[in-house]
């Protein structure tokens, strides 16, 4: 928790860093990435989140998601950490960024400017119990649905990462087509 983000404006311009868990007491705009591993099938890997974890514990949520290492890209650590977290290794894409925020209780805001990135696995991950619970294949229908149905059981980053990554994949797919 005393890990610093890198503290960004709206332009995800670095103006600074704090420690994780000051940043997210204080709501402070700061930078984080959401990975989306995709398989075969077309199914996106989903991660409940450790259960002691500091906020959001035991919540499903993305394959994985974290904030980017001080002097080191948001893709390298994205990697890093999708090792560290699922045990996988793949190609990450950068897909979307975005801005949001939300109150998450007991006085801890999460506040940032998220970039996506999708990669595509196959293979089962191995779990890191001080960061995974469990995991499972989910179709992005079943998973909004879900997500509408029972938003207590998701990450508050979930919902918006979802949004702007279905529309990048309808972008993409236009594109195709055209």
């Amino acid at each position: 928790m005393n890990t610093p983000v890198i503290l960004v404006n709206t332009n995800d311009e670095q103006i600074g860093h704090m420690p994780k868990l000051e940043a997210h007491q204080k709501g402070l705009l700061h930078r984080a990435f959401s990975i989306f591993i995709f398989n075969q099938r077309g199914q996106i890997m989903m991660q409940q989140r450790a259960l002691d974890k500091y906020h959001s514990g035991g919540l499903w949520t993305n394959t994985c998601c974290s904030h980017p290492i001080l002097n080191e890209s948001t893709e390298e650590t994205a990697h890093k950490r999708l090792l560290e977290e699922m045990g996988i290794t793949c190609d990450l894409i950068p897909v979307t960024k975005f801005i949001y925020k939300a109150e998450l209780g007991n006085g801890l805001i999460e506040h940032e400017y998220d970039h996506v990135f999708i990669g595509y696995s196959n293979d089962a991950p191995i779990l890191n119990k001080n960061e995974a619970n469990a995991w499972k294949w989910m179709d992005i229908d079943v998973l909004k649905e879900e997500i509408n149905s029972n938003p207590d059981l998701y990450t508050a980053w979930l919902k918006p990462a979802l949004e702007h990554l279905t529309n990048y994949l309808l972008t993409e797919k236009n594109k195709i087509l055209n």
